[in-house]
């Protein structure tokens, strides 16, 4: 089963400081055909204005996925940690038992592009926790993270892996899913599938088949490797 979910379907909030574009249903934006798959929860793609960002705000038992594509983000949470997080780098914060933190765009003159996901977690009640590092990659699949923190990845506490895709051209090779289903987001480029075109922002739902992609223009996409058992 295949499925296009297309970039102009998913739902938009706009503030003064924020432009976000929502795959699932998120705050005001509700859709009941639109939860998530899976253990994917939230997919949100956020660019803030300078200076702006999120005041100090709660989250517990969660996963929590930050993708930097421009800028730099300002974080600070309860467990003490101040960092920035620039662009082509990953952080992950598990809520879990509750985590109090706050995110702004440090800089008061470029706006900030970024992906944020959320995951269920595996289990409740973890100790909060929260992780970053620089991706690396310039091509090529990368594994970004995974249960076991396998290689440079990051580790996710849910049966699922997450990849960062970069490729020129030709044939685009995903890689196996564990359990037959898997999630594709477009962040830039196009995919062609048949007689169909995914552009940036576009998504595939993949579940129990190899579809035959062809890179049309450079692809930079995420593909999350989901449990069918949760």
């Amino acid at each position: 089963m295949l499925q296009i979910l297309r970039s102009n379907e998913r739902g938009h909030s706009q503030l003064s400081w924020l432009n976000s574009y929502h795959s699932f249903s998120f705050a005001d934006f509700y859709d009941p055909q639109k939860m998530g798959i899976s253990v994917l929860r939230v997919l949100n793609e956020d660019v803030l204005a300078p200076g702006g960002g999120f005041a100090m705000h709660s989250h517990r038992d969660m996963e929590i996925i930050t993708v930097m594509l421009a800028g730099e983000l300002e974080h600070k949470d309860s467990l003490g940690n101040i960092s920035r997080l620039r662009a082509g780098e990953i952080q992950i914060m598990s809520a879990g038992t509750g985590i109090r933190h706050s995110e702004y765009n440090a800089s008061m003159e470029e706006p900030l592009h970024l992906l944020q996901i959320w995951i269920k977690p595996n289990q409740l009640g973890l100790p909060p926790r929260h992780q970053q590092q620089r991706l690396g990659m310039e091509q090529g699949n990368q594994l970004l993270v995974s249960p076991e923190g396998a290689g440079d990845s990051l580790k996710v506490f849910q049966n699922l892996q997450l990849y960062r895709m970069v490729h020129p051209g030709g044939t685009l090779q995903l890689p196996e899913l564990k359990e037959g289903l898997g999630y594709l987001h477009l962040i830039g480029g196009s995919l062609k599938l048949e007689q169909e075109t995914l552009e940036t922002g576009d998504a595939l739902i993949i579940q129990d088949t190899r579809p035959r992609l062809q890179v049309v223009e450079t692809l930079d996409a995420l593909l999350f490797d989901l449990p069918t058992r949760h």
